[in-house]
């Protein structure tokens, strides 16, 4: 199986226009800048391509935190948009035996995204794909910014579902597939879109089958935690990865789903065909568990993928 390709530029530096929230993880005993937009943009950077994050921060602490935090990353800040009422965003991390928990605050700065500055920012990147996300959608004003931001052009549509009770429904679930080219979710995201969506079928690969015909999509992503994952394209071919060797130090899950996002917005970018770009999502994935959080504190983490992938 092929990747879809769109005419990229093939050369270090892509833009990647990426829309949603950035949050404050907080633990139990501190925080980490967070939220699965932002996790994209950081390792998309690190492995050199050009991420424009297109956001809302607060004029708070966590606000300046994070702009320090993007220049210290020679990341692009044009896209952030600076809210004078409303707080950077935060969620409480609960960690548990099988994993995380996530208590998302309402009212955050990233729901009020100024549609006029999103269209401006977008337009001046050109960007060769963009990339969106479900929680961002939750509040009516940060959806009209994401309409315009998928006005752009012919670029590939990244969704990237991420569906956190309460923050969700069937419409924007619904307008997020209708919009999308390339979706990525989980197991048992899938298995609730199912029900969602009354999709046909016995089978997970059935169901995929069904959205991807529903919606005209050209690819879905599938993530199985541990177990790995697998994509299906248009016509049904599907290649499969298992579950990768798993750090020699655990730490958590946290945005390992978004480590996988990243690496395979990379294989698309560089064509690689899918069955190396699924291979070498999952390894990134997996060896991100070792790391406390969804991003590593150090660009070393980077360096051995970025050889062995000649980036």
């Amino acid at each position: 199986m092929a990747l879809p390709q769109r005419d990229f530029k093939q050369h270090n530096g892509h833009a990647v226009a990426i829309f949603g929230e950035v949050l404050a993880d907080v633990f139990p005993d501190g925080s980490v800048l967070g939220g699965a937009p932002f996790n994209v943009a950081r390792h998309l950077q690190a492995f050199g391509l050009h991420p424009v994050m297109i956001t809302r921060i607060g004029q708070d602490e966590l606000g300046r935190e994070l702009l320090d935090e993007m220049q210290h990353l020679d990341m692009d800040t044009s896209g952030v948009q600076i809210d004078p009422v409303n707080p950077t965003g935060q969620v409480k991390v609960n960690i548990t035996e099988t994993g995380h928990e996530f208590d998302i605050l309402p009212a955050q700065a990233y729901d009020y995204i100024h549609a006029g500055v999103t269209h401006m920012v977008t337009m001046a990147t050109k960007p060769d794909l963009v990339y969106f996300g479900t929680l961002a959608q939750r509040n009516m004003e940060s959806r009209l910014a994401v309409d315009n931001f998928l006005n752009y052009g012919t670029s590939p549509r990244f969704l990237d579902i991420n569906l956190r009770d309460p923050w969700y429904d069937k419409h924007t679930v619904r307008r997020s597939l209708l919009r999308a080219d390339i979706v990525k979710l989980n197991n048992e995201e899938l298995a609730t879109l199912v029900n969602m969506l009354r999709l046909p079928g016995r089978t997970a690969q059935e169901h995929a089958a069904a959205l991807i015909k529903r919606f005209n999509l050209d690819l879905l992503l599938v993530t199985e935690g541990e177990e790995g994952g697998w994509v299906m394209d248009h016509v049904g071919d599907i290649s499969t990865v298992n579950g990768a060797e798993p750090p020699k130090t655990f730490a958590d899950t946290v945005g390992a789903g978004d480590a996988f996002a990243s690496a395979f917005i990379l294989g698309i970018l560089k064509g690689w065909p899918a069955d190396i770009t699924l291979e070498r999502a999952n390894q990134f994935a997996a060896a991100l568990c070792g790391v406390r959080g969804a991003a590593p504190s150090s660009a070393d983490f980077y360096a051995p993928y970025k050889k062995a992938w000649q980036l």
